[in-house]
């Protein structure tokens, strides 16, 4: 009997109907889960802003990633827009949104700045 390949047996799923996760079995989180747990992840220090405008995973867990990930989806969709709106570059709307999360970001909050997570003081 040949072996079957992973890639084979994913292909062989996908023809059936069947999809497969490579990357995890966990649950999918939603925009309105990420944005319920956002405040508590930052009170945490799970996540934190970035002067690129989206947040950053600060201590790495699956959730931080998680909710990182659906809050910087939905800003790049709200950059994109505004950018398209004002004729500006996304880039530009990216910077000023960063500096302005920055500026918002309450004391013992992390922030990124140079490179490196710090606590806001």
């Amino acid at each position: 009997m040949k072996k079957l390949t992973i890639s084979a047996f994913v292909a062989l799923l996908s023809i059936s109907g069947m999809t497969v996760s490579t990357a995890s079995y966990a649950q999918e989180m939603t925009l309105q889960e990420a944005m319920e747990q956002l405040s508590a992840a930052k009170d945490k220090g799970w996540v934190g802003e970035q002067p690129n405008g989206y947040l950053g995973v600060v201590a790495s867990s699956l959730q931080a990633k998680q909710i990182a990930e659906q809050i910087n989806e939905a800003r790049r969709q709200e950059y994109a827009r505004i950018a398209e709106e004002n004729d500006i570059a996304v880039a530009d709307v990216e910077l000023l949104a960063g500096k302005r999360a920055i500026e918002r970001t309450q004391s013992g909050h992390y922030v990124k700045v140079d490179g490196q997570w710090k606590k806001k003081p």
